[in-house]
């Protein structure tokens, strides 16, 4: 059987039914190619009393993992929520075609942590990822997805590439928007770590923030839209 199981945000935020199930299987494979984990698989390991093996993108889209399944339980970790990445989709699909019985374990994840800014869910648009640039591979398109956001006065959420550094994100952003002819507005929050003893939250001018390095890993950015007043008051306290 194979389990696809949420790990939440912090070290020690597996469910306490998750854990049961991690402690039952046979194999136990740690997703490692969708976030910057706010901790060490040394230190998940020793919260589980498992051994973990790292899984990477390929190793995943190969789907070896559905053939293992057949034979043993296994369980695959992901951070956050399990079902944030559509590769996890393609597993499910993979597994309902082989008839492999699975399960699926949800947790928290950044997109209920976000609340934690004062911004009201219901007021975000559509999440935009930004890729990490190369140099001679520059993509924008996801400020495209900032613009519609922008015209129904929708908050953006920006989920930032794994191996991303702060610097260069508010980089690749401001080129992006100049690429696209987008405004951006005067003030972004800084959203690190949430959920986790290290979580921040930052309300931060464009300028303030350019060339900041003081932001670890995971880390998100929100270009907010228009603020009701209630939103407005929250968000003094992160200025």
């Amino acid at each position: 059987m194979l389990y696809i199981i949420g790990l939440g945000l912090n070290v020690d935020g597996i469910s306490k039914y998750a854990f049961d199930v991690v402690k039952r299987c046979k194999r136990i494979y740690l997703e490692n190619y969708t976030v910057d984990f706010p901790y060490t698989q040394s230190e998940l390991s020793e919260v589980l009393d498992k051994k973990l093996i790292p899984a990477n993108r390929d190793f995943i889209e190969g789907l070896s993992i559905i053939d293992e399944a057949k034979k043993l339980d296994v369980a695959l970790l992901v951070y956050g929520s399990p079902l944030t990445a559509t590769t996890h989709i393609t597993l499910i699909d993979e597994a309902k075609k082989s008839g492999l019985r699975y399960k699926i374990i949800y947790n928290a994840s950044v997109f209920d942590a976000i609340a934690e800014t004062g911004l009201q869910l219901y007021k975000f648009g559509k999440i935009a990822s930004m890729p990490a640039w190369k140099k001679s591979y520059e993509p924008d398109s996801f400020m495209e997805i900032v613009k519609d956001n922008q015209s129904i006065n929708a908050h953006s959420l920006i989920l930032v590439d794994i191996g991303l550094d702060f610097p260069d994100a508010i980089e690749q952003l401001k080129k992006a928007a100049d690429n696209h002819k987008i405004k951006l507005p005067s003030k972004l929050l800084i959203c690190q770590s949430l959920g986790t003893k290290h979580r921040k939250i930052m309300y931060k001018p464009l300028k303030e923030a350019e060339g900041y390095s003081g932001v670890k890993k995971p880390y998100c950015i929100i270009i907010p839209s228009k603020l009701h007043f209630v939103e407005k008051d929250f968000l003094k306290d992160f200025e």
